[in-house]
């Protein structure tokens, strides 16, 4: 029986053109860790496939991770033969979420592990939301078919595995501790140090400094409000909120010069971030995510002219939590 990985390259032999794996448009380490092992996976199965994104390469961590492994990985804007007749296979995202940047690519392939998006299809998809990183799919890939991935790729997986599951220790499933032992026999010790090293900035120090001052509880609920930084720093200063000892359930959220940035962490099972993400975007903005970890938006034009924001969001969180208490 043909596996996974058999079904997506018999697809992609049939391709018109060029091939591009492209990432939600702010990769992290998960989706670059993914995103870099396909490219390698592609390459040993004669086809070539280059790395895109949109927008930027926004924590310290997933820059150092792009430089120590030389992953060739290109803003779309510096490639100038994307076309219609080029296929893409989404990595780490799926058609139609706000995070995904629509190229004038076709789509004809999806490996995530986020909601499945019900109303897309494709010529081959491998959507496990019950996983906790993407870059577990992708390690699948190589010991399902018995390819022992290089020391840099398995690094590289094992460090996305890592991040988003917060080291083991959220949405984590069978599979991902499963890879991520595997991986770890065959990774370079040494690299993922230097990685561990290098997640954040002093500038980023200095954000997170003035924003906790700024940290509100209402019983097991926290809300974080963070200067206009990037929305990787947004999540990664949640789930720091996340560990005070009182906090189960933690809202940080930012002004960006378009709109709301929202993050939502939980590690209560009957509260799931992905509901709690829709119900407060709910009518004016967008959200998802998983039940453990969930992100949204709200473009300016949609804040409710006569609504503060930060009451507006507190509101909601409350609402919700009372009526799912109740």
């Amino acid at each position: 029986m043909p596996t996974q990985l058999d079904q997506l390259i018999a697809v992609l032999k049939h391709a018109p053109d060029e091939i591009f794996i492209q990432t939600h448009d702010v990769p992290d380490p998960d989706a670059i860790g993914a995103a870099f092992g396909l490219q390698y996976l592609l390459n040993q199965n004669g086809i070539s496939a280059q790395i895109v994104y949109n927008h930027e390469i926004e924590k310290a961590d997933t820059a150092k991770m792009i430089e120590i492994f030389s992953i060739p990985i290109h803003h779309y804007s510096r490639i100038t033969t994307l076309g219609a007749e080029d296929w893409t296979v989404l990595i780490d995202a799926q058609k139609g979420n706000s995070n995904v940047l629509d190229l004038p690519t076709d789509e004809v392939a999806c490996i995530d592990h986020h909601e499945h998006k019900q109303d897309v299809h494709y010529q081959f998809e491998d959507i496990r939301s019950e996983l906790g990183a993407c870059s577990t799919i992708i390690a699948d890939y190589f010991f399902e078919n018995k390819i022992e991935p290089p020391p840099i790729v398995a690094t590289a997986l094992l460090y996305g595995i890592f991040v988003d599951t917060d080291n083991l220790s959220r949405g984590v499933s069978n599979l991902d501790v499963e890879m991520f032992y595997r991986l770890y026999t065959l990774a370079e010790k040494n690299k993922l140090t230097t990685l561990r090293g290098s997640q954040i900035t002093k500038k980023d120090l200095l954000l997170y400094a003035e924003a906790f001052r700024n940290v509100e509880t209402y019983d097991c609920l926290a809300f974080l409000k963070i200067q206009d930084t990037n929305d990787s720093l947004i999540g990664a200063a949640n789930d720091f909120v996340l560990s005070i000892d009182t906090v189960n359930v933690s809202i940080a959220y930012s002004q960006k010069k378009d709109g709301i940035k929202l993050s939502i962490r939980s590690t209560i099972p009957h509260i799931k971030a992905n509901e709690l993400i829709r119900f407060i975007t709910a009518n004016i903005g967008v959200g998802g995510g998983h039940a453990h970890m969930a992100g949204g938006f709200i473009p300016d034009n949609r804040i409710p002219p006569d609504k503060n924001i930060d009451l507006y969001i507190r509101y909601k969180a409350i609402r919700y939590l009372e009526g799912i208490i109740l």
